[in-house]
């Protein structure tokens, strides 16, 4: 958030007077006028956080992410003012190899690391020296990608005498949402994208109290083995998109009724997730076209925008009517507000429209209020790391100034799954009736927004 510059000045206009009046006493004693150069100035104003026009309150916080194929870097203050930000996307060289090989994405990140932090710092205009804090993705993700970011986050505290701040990458996801609305805790949480599917209830900054997850794969990567089974970068719509846009965009043209697939878990009392049956369900219904239409496998089946309308369709039913379940739980046990509840959705799959329009039917059945970072904030970015190191910084948690024996992990649950919970849990879903999500969602009179 930006400050006006009237603001500044009338905040800051008695010390800046008081300071400049001593200067030119004492140089007027010393026979000897002074008038410091704009360069200067500027750096005395910086000292101050200060720059023309923009009050930079104090909490300055960098921000690396390399959990996966983006190296990103971003510096936020603590307004939520975004100084500057920078992200190299891999996306087009893991296209041509059909999907992400860690040590090509290992090499483009320590190729790009250096490069991206200093122009996320030169568009903030912010000297390291200004910084607070650096915080940077620890947890989860790819080993080699989080171990590039690590390394260099590590020499630059340790050269800048900055604190450090470790990052759970789907903890910065939750709490995007809280940099652009005011969101009070707590609130609901789905986060679904390529590499995670889990719902979560957030109490505090790091407190999170988790309701469900993926029992096998996360639906982005389900969509992305999807579309490299229908060979859709040889679409020519489709070359230059990732599998999980390449299903979105060619399921526009295509009609979702014409094949029918069961969501998966429909019997299952609890609020978990599961993609790899439906990708299994689908490979098949591949298979039997191509033997229909006499195509080899890597050929575009005429079909292919149908088979994309439909895993879409199914794939947002499943995440809604789980959604709904955890909806309901924490209404009925009173964890959520019965009258300004919020379910927040991130990620990167948390782009797709479709399933957006899911859940909207889903909140406007529940009374709640459905919030989604725009598509930016919802892929991988430097912007939600140096947000998370924000909160983290206000709320005076997991700030270390002793950086020895700090290691990444691949693989980390986020919050707890308390025993309690899961029994209540169980208990409240086998009592409750619930709609019909599918058969709303399926309807072919439902305005669904294609």
């Amino acid at each position: 958030m930006l400050v006006p510059s009237n603001v500044c000045f009338y905040n800051y206009f008695p010390g800046i007077i008081y300071i400049l009046v001593i200067m030119l006493i004492l140089n007027k004693t010393a026979r000897v006028f002074f008038k410091p150069s704009k360069r200067k100035v500027d750096g005395f104003l910086r000292s101050f956080n200060f720059h023309p026009g923009i009050l930079f309150l104090h909490k300055i916080v960098l921000g690396i992410e390399t959990s996966c194929d983006d190296t990103a870097a971003a510096v936020v203050d603590e307004t939520g003012n975004v100084l500057g930000e920078a992200i190299h996307s891999q996306t087009e060289v893991h296209l041509k190899t059909g999907g992400i090989i860690p040590p090509v994405a290992q090499q483009l990140h320590r190729e790009n690391i250096q490069r991206i932090v200093q122009e996320a710092l030169c568009a903030s205009g912010i000297s390291p020296s200004e910084l607070s804090a650096i915080a940077t993705t620890i947890k989860p993700g790819l080993a080699l990608s989080l171990g590039v970011g690590l390394s260099f986050s590590l020499q630059l505290v340790d050269q800048l005498k900055k604190p450090f701040i470790p990052i759970h990458h789907m903890e910065a996801h939750a709490l995007t949402i809280r940099l652009i609305n005011k969101v009070e805790f707590p609130f609901l949480v789905l986060l679904i994208s390529g590499g995670h599917c889990l719902l979560a209830l957030v109490r505090g900054v790091s407190d999170f109290l988790l309701l469900g997850k993926s029992l096998d794969i996360a639906p982005g990567d389900m969509l992305d083995k999807v579309a490299r089974r229908l060979s859709l970068i040889k679409h020519p719509e489709c070359s230059t998109m990732s599998g999980g846009k390449a299903i979105e965009h060619l399921a526009k043209q295509g009609n979702r009724f014409h094949f029918d697939i069961n969501p998966p878990m429909q019997r299952a009392k609890n609020c978990d997730f599961s993609f790899s049956g439906l990708q299994h369900v689908i490979d098949k219904i591949i298979m039997q076209k191509e033997k229909e239409e006499g195509i080899e496998k890597g050929q575009i089946l005429s079909s292919a925008a149908d088979i994309a309308a439909a895993v879409q369709h199914t794939t947002a039913c499943h995440i809604a009517k789980r959604t709904h379940r955890a909806i309901l739980f924490c209404k009925q046990r009173d964890l959520l507000s019965q009258s300004n509840a919020v379910l927040v959705v991130s990620g990167g799959v948390a782009s797709n429209l479709y399933i957006r329009r899911a859940l909207e039917i889903v909140t406007n059945a529940t009374q709640c209020t459905l919030l989604c970072p725009p598509p930016r904030l919802c892929t991988d970015n430097g912007i939600m790391i140096a947000w998370n190191g924000i909160e983290r910084l206000r709320a005076g948690l997991g700030i270390l100034d002793n950086i020895e024996g700090i290691r990444y992990e691949p693989k980390c649950p986020l919050g707890s799954l308390q025993v309690f919970c899961i029994l209540s849990l169980i208990y409240t879903l086998q009592t409750t009736e619930s709609f019909n999500l599918h058969e709303v969602m399926g309807r072919r009179d439902t305005a669904i927004g294609f």
